[in-house]
């Protein structure tokens, strides 16, 4: 660049010109005392033969982080839940997420792999990976429970109401609202 301090340039094409014949000098005419050839013969002596071809897929930027999976069998990433085989509660792993992807890894191997999603606490939830347990809990919905609620009476609407809106999250009430829907429904059918 020490050449090119006392010219005067109008235009970016003009500084990309001068600084190509600059380059042309430096690695196709110049020779190096060391080996006695140009920077361009070495390159092609050397680094071409050893040289290998781009990869088909561009470069995608990804970060590590270690995390430890909850006892709900999620991980969080940057306030996202993404679930991982429940049998690996409380293991340490480490989570390899892109802009698009999420893959969690344990002692090397891949456990668990999802979309990436936005943050707000959401958690994604991959129902073969939950507990046969939980799954009857994943076809509920807070309209569905409801509306079993209000078939069965009125009194047993609002309490279901009230047990969903005290939670912060409407799933954290399901098992409890359901626990009381089949206690209420054991009873009757008992009675009848």
């Amino acid at each position: 660049m020490g050449r090119l301090r006392n010219r005067i340039f109008y235009s970016l094409a003009g500084v990309n010109a001068a600084i190509a014949e600059c380059l042309a000098d430096l690695n196709d005419r110049r020779v190096l005392r060391q080996s006695g050839k140009t920077r361009r013969h070495l390159f092609n002596e050397v680094d071409v033969p050893n040289l290998k071809p781009l990869p088909a897929e561009p470069w995608v930027h990804a970060e590590w982080r270690r995390c430890r999976v909850g006892l709900d069998y999620h991980i969080a990433i940057d306030r996202h839940h993404y679930s991982v085989p429940h049998r690996f509660a409380r293991r340490e792993v480490e989570a390899r997420f892109t802009a698009s992807t999420v893959e969690i890894f344990l002692g090397g191997e891949r456990i668990a792999v999802h979309m990436r999603g936005s943050g707000n606490g959401r958690h994604t939830t991959v129902p073969e990976r939950m507990p046969s347990s939980h799954r009857r809990y994943g076809e509920w919905t807070p309209p569905k429970i409801r509306e079993e609620a209000s078939r069965i009476g009125p009194m047993l609407s609002l309490l279901v109401e009230k047990v969903i809106e005290a939670k912060p999250h409407p799933e954290q009430g399901y098992r409890s609202c359901l626990g009381i829907i089949g206690t209420v429904r054991n009873s009757v059918c008992g009675q009848a």
